[in-house]
């Protein structure tokens, strides 16, 4: 005998759903001046703002890649060896996250993006993490440039001591 088998409720696509909340990641252009990735970033913080409600979200950081992104442009195949990485956490209904996803397919400035569904618990704990992070080397970065006068401070004596 047949099982009647039934589909968890995030896969019915309900015309006038409840808005959910979704995460979209995504890299920009690492050639862009610094100017640019923030109007950029800005510029699609102000659209998902439009079209929902922005609950967390990290700015931009120029990362390494874990791997080269190669893509064709209208010049011809470029690769991405760096990105400037950012994130925003949103919460819209079915037609807002669609409008989100045409727009990161049509910025040309985004080489690479992920949206996937997310949930307020999830958006706030990744802006925690994102800020204890930050905290934890903002002070290696200050004892580095610390550390470098006191590196010349002490290397002048021992230049006159070898006179």
């Amino acid at each position: 005998m047949a099982k009647k088998i039934e589909k968890p409720d995030e896969f019915i696509d309900e015309a006038g759903a409840e808005p959910r909340v979704y995460e979209l990641g995504f890299h920009l252009d690492p050639e862009l001046p610094q100017e640019e990735v923030k109007k950029a970033y800005q510029t699609i913080r102000d659209f998902i703002a439009g079209v929902g409600t922005v609950i967390a979200e990290g700015e931009p950081v120029k990362i390494p890649l874990a791997y080269t992104i190669s893509r064709m442009e209208t010049t011809g195949r470029r690769d991405f060896t760096a990105g400037f990485f950012c994130w925003i956490a949103y919460e819209t209904d079915p037609e807002g996250h669609e409008k989100v996803g045409t727009l990161a397919r049509e910025k040309s400035r985004i080489v690479r993006f992920l949206d996937i569904r997310s949930s307020v618990e999830e958006a706030k704990h990744a802006a925690d993490m994102q800020e204890m992070f930050a905290q934890l080397t903002a002070p290696e970065e200050e004892e580095e440039t610390a550390s470098e006068p006191e590196s010349e401070a002490s290397a002048a004596p021992a230049a006159e001591e070898a006179a």
